[in-house]
């Protein structure tokens, strides 16, 4: 159906002194799932703003569908309406089109088919019955029980209020909403980053599914190769953003491709341009270079020195032109992707216990029997949405009271990269926040931009103007500028490029100190080179 598409032209976007989107332009019709990848900063989530709607472009347009789900959006609702609201509101639009199908079948039941009216009424029947069918409204309710269900919901209580439920929680139950509604275009940020296993591939299953179009900006790289049919990379490219039909394996091989050929054509025009300089400044004036002229040449020297000036004027002028032409069309440098330095993630300390946790309870959110943290950890926490692994992060971070014994080594330096990332001064600049945070002297010694984790173009940037994925990274780096002696890290690849997530992981395994992540990300725990402590639904080890 034409006139479901998606279609975003030349759009540009500038956030503060940057322009985080240059002349983006996306077709994206019914039946496609795109996927949106990139590094942190590169434009994913100001895109699907502008595809949705939510922020407007500096110039561009954007033709997009009535009928528009955008997961990034806050909930339409009070901390004090409940689920069952939430799901009422969902399905609203379905037990509308219903219950104007039955009205409509009535109506036309009661007009003789040559009545005055009964064209219009079918005409109704017609467009409300394509648009029912469309949202599989018959099975709205049933479709309902088996979202809830599959993200993990469905033995939620239907009258727990929204402001009772975990961030993550609120994220799930906005996604299932989206997928009770089945609109007719989904756009979806960082999707996976609150499910489990289970919840993940359920999702993968539903987008998979839906007839409509779906864009989504993920890091997560099982879900790109189960969902997708195209993929657009913001990452700067000799082409501008690139588009790719097929999934993310696939992508990979291509994507290393095109930067080879990126650094291969700028070497290739900056070795030209070398030549052109030469030969207009120099070369072309130089005719046989040390032979001396012929009886022959001597006699008609003249002559000969007439076309010898005409040649060497021709020559200048082409390397002229050509030099002209290259300098103001040439490919420009290919820029320096980021790559994670940073020298450890934790900092060494005496043999023995950093922390200890001894049937230790937070009311609701955490129970565990048994914990012990060595100076030398690499330890999983994994388990179910809900199972307390953030709440465990905070217990051992001292954030956070709890019953029973909890026992820290005395001094412990601990640091904590939580999944909200808040920074109380939005309106200062990351190098400003960084120097101030670790004091003049340590920014000194370990300077930010050696970290790899932060653009050198987003070193004066306002806090406030970047990404998600870009605070996160600046988090990251204020913890490992200055490593603690215990780093708890809670979703650390999290809203982080697929290239800088294989980095960290890399680091994860090796160094001094103690480290302990929790982690929905398939790909970590697969490859997860330490011990793993599981949480059950209960908050204990399973």
């Amino acid at each position: 159906m034409s006139h479901a598409a998606l279609l975003a032209h030349d759009l540009v976007r500038t956030l503060g002194t940057r322009r985080v989107l240059d002349g983006v332009s996306l077709t994206a019709a019914p039946g496609h799932r795109i996927g949106l990848i990139g590094e942190n900063g590169t434009g994913k989530s100001t895109l699907l703003r502008l595809l949705a709607g939510t922020d407007e472009p500096d110039s561009g347009t954007v033709v997009r569908p009535a009928d528009l789900g955008f997961l990034h959006q806050e909930m339409p609702f009070r901390p004090a309406a409940t689920i069952t609201d939430v799901l009422d509101d969902a399905l609203r639009e379905a037990r509308e089109d219903l219950a104007e199908l039955d009205r409509l079948t009535h109506a036309l039941a009661d007009l003789p088919p040559d009545s005055p009216g009964y064209a219009d009424l079918l005409a109704a029947y017609g467009e409300r019955l394509d648009r029912a069918q469309e949202h599989d409204a018959w099975d709205a309710d049933r479709r309902a029980a088996i979202v809830l269900a599959g993200l993990g919901l469905g033995a939620m209580p239907h009258d727990r209020t929204l402001g009772s439920l975990s961030g993550g929680q609120r994220g799930r139950l906005a996604l299932a909403a989206l997928l009770v509604r089945r609109p007719v275009a989904l756009l979806l940020d960082e999707p996976t980053n609150h499910l489990d296993d289970a919840a993940a591939a359920f999702l993968e299953e539903q987008l998979r599914g839906l007839p409509g179009v779906v864009v989504a900006a993920s890091h997560d790289r099982a879900f790109l190769d189960a969902v997708c049919t195209d993929l657009v990379d913001l990452d700067p490219a000799l082409d501008g953003p690139t588009r790719f039909g097929g999934n993310y394996t696939d992508y990979q091989a291509h994507k290393r491709a095109e930067r080879e050929r990126w650094q291969r054509r700028f070497a290739e025009e900056q070795e030209e341009l070398a030549d052109l300089r030469r030969s207009a400044g120099v070369t072309a004036h130089q005719v046989a270079p040390g032979r001396a002229r012929s009886d022959n040449e001597k006699m008609g020297f003249g002559h000969t020195t007439g076309r010898v000036q005409n040649q060497i004027s021709r020559r200048i002028r082409n390397a002229t032109r050509r030099l002209d032409e290259l300098e103001r069309d040439q490919v420009r440098k290919p820029p320096e992707p980021l790559r994670f330095r940073a020298a450890a993630l934790a900092t060494g300390s005496a043999a023995g216990l950093l922390a200890s946790l001894r049937d230790v309870e937070v009311a609701g959110r955490l129970r565990l029997d048994l914990l012990d943290v060595s100076a030398t950890d690499r330890l999983l926490v994994t388990g179910a949405n809900g199972a307390g692994k953030s709440t465990l992060l905070a217990v051992l971070a001292g954030q956070l009271p709890a019953a029973g014994a909890v026992h820290r080594r005395p001094g412990l330096r601990v640091g904590l990269l939580a999944q909200d990332t808040v920074f109380e001064r939005p309106d200062r600049t990351v190098r400003e926040t960084y120097e101030l945070a670790l004091g003049p002297a340590r920014a000194e010694a370990v300077p930010l931009r050696s970290l790899g984790l932060i653009r050198p173009r987003d070193i004066a940037s306002r806090v406030g103007d970047l990404s998600v994925g870009q605070r996160r990274r600046l988090a990251l780096a204020l913890l490992v500028a200055d490593p603690p002696e215990l780093l708890l890290l809670d979703e650390p690849t999290n809203h982080l490029s697929p290239r800088l997530a294989d980095e960290l992981e890399e680091a994860l395994g090796t160094g001094p100190g103690a480290v302990v992540v929790a982690s929905h990300d398939r790909w970590l725990r697969a490859r997860w080179p330490g011990r793993e402590v599981r949480l059950s639904g209960a908050g204990e080890p399973g």
